[in-house]
């Protein structure tokens, strides 16, 4: 059985509208939006949450991260709102981590300080790259220096906290021009970098009509030249695409990683709630934001319908997700939030185990060798 409560909760909501959909993108997101959306749009998320009360009760929300699409397109004094409507209904801790995902373009960037004062505490500002060729062939809408002044702005507004996310990886680049985006990076006292690997997804641009993409010599060569830049600069590696100082990890991906629960508000936000049943499930509002505002201006509004998780899959599920984590976790926790044995995880990592891919589960934690973190889609693959 699992006991809800000792389940750490976050809340997830999805703003989806953005200015231009890049090429690269297959996130749900939209153009098309206007200023009239912004007060139906938090009215229906206040609503989706009042829907899904039932599932979560009075268990205190650790973190908010606010997605998108380009959540910055909303003016503060609507984020504020919502805000407001959040806590009213819920179990919030005074330290409650609040992240609000932002571009660096200047109508963004010239709200951060009304975003501050509506109770954000954590921006993620989507830089993705300094250099202006990358950025233009990224179809990204701002430059480099419209970044490095965003950075600036974020700093002014009283921000303490904020994540960097950059790309590596890209059309053209080499070794010397990505470790250039980190040292820029850390340069301006990031306290967090995410720092993902370009891919060509399905339903992008950039999958009907690929750009030519380093080789994989190439990048290895940027792996290896970014981490250095990185733990140089005191940034640790906590999870496959994030580096952080000490004491500033992503409090919000740490509670995906470590399998805890989360409630997803908005056009196609995905939920993951456990019940004191044992049963864990998965929601999913609809995708078409009319279809989602409509749905949620009902006054028979239910909540998202919820998939239960099969028990074979919990073990696979759990170890997707925590493997991610260079340290790891308690091998506890795998009962704490699965409700199954510790037996069953033990069972399943014995082919990794035998590779030397996995610690042994009797070491109490659950974590890669360093030459498993090097093959860790293979690791995973050991549990499917």
């Amino acid at each position: 059985m699992i006991n809800p409560q000792a389940v750490p909760l976050s809340l997830y909501i999805h703003l989806p509208w953005c200015t231009r959909k890049c090429p690269y993108c297959d996130f749900n997101s939209h153009e098309g939006f206007t200023d009239s959306l912004q007060q139906p749009y938090v009215e229906a998320l206040l609503a989706d949450l009042d829907s899904q009360q039932g599932w979560w009760h009075d268990r205190p929300i650790h973190s908010i991260f606010i997605g998108g699409g380009t959540p910055s397109l909303f003016e503060g004094h609507w984020l504020g709102s919502l805000i407001e409507g959040i806590s009213i209904r819920a179990n919030l801790p005074r330290d409650v981590e609040i992240t609000l995902e932002s571009n660096p373009g200047s109508a963004e960037r010239d709200r951060f300080a009304k975003y501050h004062a509506a109770g954000v505490n954590r921006l993620s500002i989507g830089v993705q790259s300094f250099d202006d060729r990358a950025l233009k062939t990224l179809g990204r809408i701002h430059s480099g220096d419209d970044a490095r002044h965003a950075l600036d702005m974020a700093a002014a507004a009283g921000f303490q906290r904020w994540n960097i996310d950059l790309m590596h990886g890209l059309p053209g680049q080499d070794a010397q021009s990505a470790a250039s985006d980190l040292t820029e990076a850390v340069g301006r006292s990031a306290g967090h970098i995410s720092w993902y690997q370009l891919t060509i997804e399905r339903n992008t641009r950039f999958w009907s009509s690929p750009p030519a993409l380093p080789d994989e010599s190439a990048l290895e060569s940027i792996q290896q030249a970014g981490e250095v830049v990185l733990a140089d600069a005191g940034l640790h590696q906590y999870e496959v695409s994030a580096f952080s100082r000490e004491g500033e990890e992503s409090r919000h991906n740490l509670n995906y990683w470590r399998f805890g629960d989360y409630i997803g508000l908005g056009a196609g936000a995905h939920g993951k709630i456990s019940l004191s049943d044992g049963t864990i499930i998965r929601t999913q509002r609809t995708r078409a934001p009319a279809d989602y505002l409509a749905e949620t201006t009902s006054s028979f509004l239910s909540p998202p319908q919820g998939v239960a998780i099969p028990p074979a899959e919990k073990i696979t599920e759990f170890a997707m997700n925590t493997l991610r984590l260079r340290s790891g976790v308690p091998v506890a926790h795998f009962t704490q939030t699965t409700g199954s044995a510790v037996d069953q995880l033990t069972a399943a990592a014995e082919t990794a185990v035998s590779r030397g891919w996995l610690e042994a589960p009797g070491t109490g934690r659950f974590v890669t060798t360093r030459l498993g973190y090097q093959f860790l889609d293979s690791v995973i693959e050991t549990f499917l």
